[in-house]
């Protein structure tokens, strides 16, 4: 998403223009102008071949909240919604209290001229939840990465490259880390979609280009991630690393939420700088870990990583022995047009087995129409029950981890 520069200290101006999903305008992504709140879906092929092919994981115990779940509260519990303004609406609202939502993204939209209105939304969302069949934590997220890439009033100042040039970069990405927790916790959110771990190639590009980027040293990217994490898990904030396997390589202009993005790295670059903070990631106990949308032909040649069971299952889950949640970038990204609709894109991602499904394009059809989608795949057959029980269960226990 493009991205104008602005003053830090223009924080409220900073937070009401940047409100897409995905990068700096979205919701873990890529910067981009904010998407209409339409329910008309572009047209398109079906899922791209390539995500279909690796192992399906084996089914994990049942939790309480998907035993006898039905397809409907299945297909919801791997929903983020989204809305748009300040209040929530009553569709989304009767959605969580019949178990079928799995969480809230929010923008600087539904934070509004007033932080209060932010506060009384995510009240009524709480209550909401406590009406549900099996009450869990809703995940209540945004970006709240540092530097311009704010969605609510609060901490962090600096942004990752500010963190990166500082006198002590580790203590200042654990500090990052508190004040995003306390930013976020101080409006009831108990979920960020950071930090950024891409690893920056040249000044200016898209990883730098909004200063999201630590450093050119994948080593110090993974230590500073890795502080960040601690600090913001530790004061009960789960954090998600991303965008797996890597957007530092992307040259400036190349946005995933803009169009689709293929990045020629080679297989043992893209696992040596790309993917090596993710290590650290993990063995730091990361909660989340989200899927770029750019296409990497060394790993998959023609399909979107969050679209690819190679990237999902064997890179991720299988080389780095990754066994947390799994979450896409934003749904509505341009980067998946040729995929088709969004029930096609629900599909696709279900079928390469990332759990959580961002409908960020503030507009709760969205959600609904993703989510109708599983629950009829599920029904019908053409999704294994097991494999996306498991994926469900998953996220039942991030909810449980958290208040």
């Amino acid at each position: 998403m493009s991205l104008s520069l602005r003053s830090v200290g223009l924080l409220t101006l900073g937070l009401a223009l940047l409100t897409a999903c995905g990068s700096p305008g979205n919701g873990g992504g890529n910067p981009s102008p904010t998407p209409s709140a339409t329910s008309a879906e572009p047209t398109g092929s079906p899922q791209p071949a390539g995500s279909a092919p690796s192992p399906t994981p084996s089914a994990e115990p049942t939790s309480a909240a998907t035993t006898d779940a039905s397809s409907a509260e299945l297909a919801g519990q791997r929903i983020v919604y989204s809305y748009p303004g300040t209040t929530p609406p009553a569709a989304l609202l009767q959605r969580i209290r019949e178990g079928r939502v799995a969480g809230v993204i929010f923008f600087a939209e539904n934070v509004g001229s007033d932080p209060a209105a932010l506060r009384t939304a995510v009240n009524q969302l709480r209550q909401a939840e406590q009406q549900s069949p099996n009450p869990r934590p809703l995940l209540l997220m945004t970006d709240q990465e540092g530097g311009l890439v704010r969605r609510v009033p609060g901490g962090p100042a600096q942004s990752a490259k500010d963190v990166g040039r500082a006198a002590d970069p580790t203590a200042a990405a654990t500090a990052t880390g508190n004040q995003a927790a306390a930013a976020l916790a101080g409006f009831g959110l108990n979920l960020n979609l950071a930090p950024v771990l891409d690893v920056y190639r040249t000044a200016g590009d898209f990883a730098d280009s909004a200063r999201r980027s630590y450093s050119t040293d994948p080593a110090v990217v993974g230590r500073l991630g890795s502080a960040f994490i601690k600090a913001q898990q530790g004061a009960g904030v789960a954090a998600t690393a991303k965008h797996f396997p890597g957007l530092g390589s992307a040259p400036a202009g190349a946005n995933t939420d803009e169009e689709p993005v293929t990045l020629t790295v080679p297989l043992n670059q893209l696992r040596s700088v790309d993917e090596r903070p993710y290590q650290d990631a993990v063995a730091a106990g990361v909660k989340l870990v989200m899927l770029s949308w750019a296409i990497y032909p060394a790993l998959d040649p023609g399909t979107p990583a969050g679209l690819s069971g190679t990237v999902v299952r064997d890179e991720l889950r299988g080389r780095l022995d990754y066994q947390g949640v799994t979450v896409t970038d934003a749904l509505e990204a341009k980067a998946l047009d040729p995929v088709g609709t969004t029930a096609q894109r629900a599909l696709a991602v279900a079928r390469a087995g990332v759990d959580l499904i961002l409908c960020s394009a503030r507009d709760v059809a969205q959600g609904d129409q993703a989510a109708a989608a599983l629950a009829g795949a599920l029904d019908s057959g053409d999704l294994d029950r097991d494999a996306f029980t498991a994926s469900a269960n998953r996220v039942d226990e991030l909810r449980g981890s958290l208040k």
